[in-house]
C-alpha cells in the first residue's frame, strides 16, 4: 500500500513539474496547448474512495492555478475530470473485473479501453476549462478550435507516456 502511495506521490510531483517546466511554453499557434497533468487523475487505482479523488483533483488543479495565475479555472476543470473519471468507470469496468487490475494504465487495460478513457476524459476536461476561460459566445469558434486542437494533443501526449511506460501484462 506504501508503495502506491509512494509511486503516486512522486507521479503527482514529475507531472506538476513537466507541466509547469516544460509543457506550460508549448503552445501550436496559441490554439493548442497539452495539459498532460490530468494523467494523474487518470492512472490513479481503481480503489481510490471518491472523497480522496476529488480531494486529490482539486489539489491537483490548485496547484496548476498558482503557476499558471489562473484562480479556480484548472481547480474545477479537475474536479469535473474527477467526476467523470467515477461515472465512466462505474460504466465500463465492472465491479469484480479490476480485482486484479490496479490501476486503469495502457498496459493493463489494453489500448482500446484506454484510449477511449483517456480520450472521453481528456474532452471533458477541456471543454469545461476552455469555457471557463473564455465564456463568451462571441469566441465560441475559437474556444472550439482551441478545446479540439489541445484534446488532440494532450490525449497524443498520454498515449505516448503510456506506451513509453508500457509494462506487458503477465497471464
Amino acid at each position: 500500500m506504501s508503495r502506491i502511495i509512494l509511486m503516486n506521490l512522486v507521479r503527482f510531483i514529475m507531472l506538476i513539474f513537466l507541466q509547469v517546466f516544460l509543457l506550460k511554453n508549448v503552445a501550436l499557434y496559441d490554439l493548442s496547448t497539452p495539459y498532460l497533468y490530468i494523467l494523474f487523475i487518470l492512472l490513479l487505482p481503481f480503489e481510490t474512495p471518491n472523497i480522496v479523488l476529488f480531494i486529490l483533483a482539486f489539489l491537483l488543479g490548485l496547484t496548476i492555478d498558482m503557476f499558471y495565475d489562473t484562480p479556480g479555472l484548472h481547480a474545477a476543470a479537475s474536479t469535473v475530470l474527477a467526476l467523470v473519471r467515477v461515472m465512466f468507470i462505474s460504466i465500463t469496468v465492472q465491479k469484480d473485473g479490476f480485482d486484479n487490475e490496479p490501476e486503469p494504465t495502457l498496459s493493463i487495460m489494453g489500448f482500446r479501453w484506454f484510449f477511449t478513457y483517456a480520450l472521453v476524459l481528456t474532452l471533458f476536461h477541456h471543454f469545461f476549462l476552455f469555457n471557463l476561460e473564455v465564456f463568451r459566445i462571441t469566441e465560441i469558434q475559437y474556444t472550439l478550435s482551441r478545446f479540439l486542437l489541445s484534446s488532440i494533443f494532450t490525449v497524443f501526449l498520454i498515449l505516448v507516456s503510456g506506451l513509453l511506460f508500457f509494462r506487458r501484462k503477465e497471464r
